[in-house]
This record gives C-alpha cells, structure tokens and sequence, in this order.
C-alpha cells in the first residue's frame, strides 16, 4: 500500500468511512452505547441496573435481576472532506452494536452481543504532471485511483461479579473477523488524450480472524447520602495476529504475477484506560475518562524501499501510541416524576483524541468532538410508566479529523445516532393475596 495520502482529490469519496481508513487496520470504531456516545464515550465508571455498558464489562453486575436488557443502535453520517481547495461530500449509514444483558445469578451479570470493531471504506484520486510525451510534446499527467473495502467485526461474550463489598471485576472474551481489499490503478495520459496506458496496479488484500481480551474494574465510593464517586478501569490485551496479508502489483493487465504474501503481518494493541463517575441524587452523572492505547509496538503491511527496489513487510513504524481523553454528564430533572418531561434525561460530552497513524513518518490526524443527546422513555403515559424503562436514545455528534501535516486531508462529520434500550419486567415475580 502507498505510505502517503493522496496529492489532490478530484471524485466524490462514496466509501462507508474514513479517507484514513487507507491504512492499517482501517479506522478504529466507537465502540460505546447510545447513553454513552451522547456523553463523549464517557462510561468506564458508569453503572446502572437499566443499561449495559460494553466499555467496562464490571459493570454487568449491576445489570437488574428483573429484566433482560435489549438495545441496538446505528447511526447516519454527513461528512465533508477538504484538501488543497478541495472539496468532497460524503454519506453514511451503519449499525453500531446489538447487545444484550441479564443477571445470572446474585451479583452475577452477563452480556453478550456484535459490533464493528473497524471499517474500511474510500474511493479518491490523486493527480500529478510527471512530464512531456517525447513525440507530441504534450504534458503528462499521472492518475492514480484508490479505493478500499472491508472492516473488522466483533462478538462478545462477557461476565461481570461482585467480587466482595462493592468491588467489581469483568471480562469481555471477544472473536475478531473481517477481511480487506486496497487497490490503486494508476494511468498516465497527454492532456489532449492522444494517448493514454497504464503504470503500476497493485491489490492488497487480507483476511483476519483472531481473538481480544478486555479486563474491567469497578468500585463505588459513598461520599455522602447523596453522592457516589464511582472509579473505573479497563486493560486490553495486546497480541500477534495469526493472519497473512498479500500484495499483488502488475505493470499490464495480462500480466500473471504471483502476490507477495507475508505471514502473521498483524498485531493487536495492549490497552489501558481509568475513568471516574460522579452521581448526586440519583439525577446527576458527571464522568471523566483517560484511555491509552499502545499502538507503536504494532506491526502493520507496509511497503518500503530496499536497496532501489520495493518491499512488501510487515514492521512497526505505521502507527504511534494512541491517547484519548473524554467528558460527559446526564442530567434527570426526575427520573420517577408522573410528568413525562421530567422523566427525559439530557446529554453533553466532549472528547480529544491524539493521532494513532503515521503518514511518511509524520503523525496522522487529531480527533475533537462535541456530542448532546437526549434520552426518550416509553410509553410517554403515566399509567405505564413505573412498569417500563425501555429508551429511545438519540445522540448528535460533531467530529473532526485535523491533520497535522499541511496538505493532508480535513474530515468533518455530523453524526446522528439513534439506540433503542428495551428494558422491560420479564422476571418479574408476582403474589397473589
């Protein structure tokens, strides 16, 4: 794959993700719930017996006994891209996660459920003058087309338990799956088209089955009657990918060439993160988190140049150390009020991400968003309201990808989510006097 962004877009992107997601892996997916994303991806100290919070798998041991927990999410995307001057609009719509969560046994949660872990999805092109045509004098201009597709898709299996007091351990076992497809066509033409042929072509291609491990932690501490300091902390555990990756490159499209193809080419990153969650009264969440993700000891399909020649490898030197740092709060005015509006709960949040890539040895782009959302329960009725707290969440979401190398490419996305939590009193136990 090519180590540089490209020099000028000129066609629509009509990919599902990031130009970004060019490289490595593809771009890394938010991985949190509706009531989660709304707050920044804020959740590593949240718990709740009405929610399931996948970032922290601690805690699935508040998860009710009463109910079983349902919720899905997807969101729609408008982004613009801009770069030299120019610029592109694209579209997007996709599903974020399906989840489900109950409790086994006294202090004992699980959850299991799919999301994306990574997507892949561009179409650019990037032009340059190379020369003149010997013969007619014409100028040359070289084109080269790049596009990609494919992602990388979770399931997990977790469990969380409330080891002693109100300690809380968790682990999620996830299985990673996906596949890959980069491919850059390359023309050159004279400017009055008189003649035109093809350079170099090149397909890489990867499929990818592994597995992932994350730890939790929880532990709530009672300030005073009304405020609980809930601290939380997550690791990931970083490993060898057991998968190939192969790189095809003709010169003609007759051509019969045997790809290179390099063993064990990827790697999964160790992570860590801590984060703390402030609730007062029952109607007020405030949370930090930090999270670092130590991708600069990953290797990645690179091609390097070796004594004037190229090279398909894998070796590290495509990614840096990831660190991101996020806010967000939830306000009830009354959660158990009969009047609906006071039942709604608010969202605000804020995130910062430092760049995980690395493009011809400079950083990759910066992350800022600024999320809102508001929580809708159902049914809107008084009379069903104390036996229902299934949510409509709805979450608005501005991000920006700021590259740090003038020239790159400028992403701004306006996201729109929209999760459904179906949380109903299935296990309930009922007498008869």
């Amino acid at each position: 794959m090519a180590s540089s962004l490209c020099l000028g877009m000129t066609a629509q992107s009509n990919g599902s993700s990031s130009s970004y997601s060019r490289f490595g892996l593809g771009t890394p997916e938010n991985q949190a719930q509706g009531f989660s994303r709304a707050m920044g991806g804020t959740a590593l100290g949240y718990r709740s017996g009405n929610r399931i919070n996948t970032l922290n798998p601690a805690s699935y041991s508040a998860i009710d006994s009463t109910t079983l927990l349902l919720d899905a999410g997807m969101t729609g995307a408008f982004g613009n891209m801009k770069q030299n001057g120019n610029k592109v609009n694209v579209y997007q719509c996709k599903l974020d996660y399906v989840n489900v969560g109950l409790r086994l046994y006294r202090n004992l949660g699980l959850s299991a459920g799919f999301m994306p872990y990574t997507t892949i999805g561009y179409d650019f092109t990037s032009t340059s003058r190379v020369g003149r045509d010997p013969n007619t004098l014409q100028p040359i201009t070289s084109t080269t087309y790049y596009s990609g597709e494919g992602g990388l898709h979770q399931a997990y299996l977790g469990l969380g338990y409330k080891v002693f007091r109100e300690l809380s351990l968790g682990v999620n076992a996830s299985f990673i799956w996906g596949d890959y497809l980069h491919t850059a066509l390359q023309t050159y033409s004279t400017s009055d088209g008189s003649s035109s042929y093809n350079g170099l072509n090149s397909a890489e291609h990867a499929e990818i089955r592994t597995w992932k491990l994350d730890l939790g932690a929880q532990y709530p501490i009672r300030l005073t009657p009304n405020d609980v300091l809930t601290v939380g902390a997550v690791a990931g555990i970083g490993h060898k990918i057991k998968s190939d990756a192969s790189l095809l490159r003709v010169t003609d499209e007759q051509d019969d060439e045997v790809p290179d193809t390099i063993r064990n080419a990827f790697d999964l990153p160790y992570t860590y993160g801590i984060g703390a969650t402030w609730r007062h009264k029952g109607n007020l969440v405030v949370g930090l988190d930090f999270k670092h993700e130590l991708w600069a000891s990953c290797r990645t399909p690179q091609i390097v140049t070796v004594n004037s020649l190229p090279r398909f490898v894998s070796q590290t030197g495509g990614y840096k150390d990831r660190f991101r740092i996020s806010l967000g709060a939830e306000y009830t005015p009354n959660p158990f009020a009969p009047y609906y509006r006071k039942r709604i709960q608010y969202r605000i949040g804020a995130s910062y991400s430092t760049p995980y890539l690395k493009i011809n040895g400079a950083d990759g782009p910066k992350e800022y968003s600024v999320t809102a959302g508001i929580g809708l329960p159902i049914p809107i009725t008084r009379n069903n309201a104390a036996g229902s707290r299934t949510m409509i969440n709805f979450g608005l979401e501005w991000l920006r990808r700021d590259p740090s190398v003038a020239g790159h490419i400028t992403e701004n996305y306006l996201m729109l989510s929209v999760g459904v939590t179906f949380n109903e009193a299935w296990f309930m136990k009922y007498k008869i006097h």
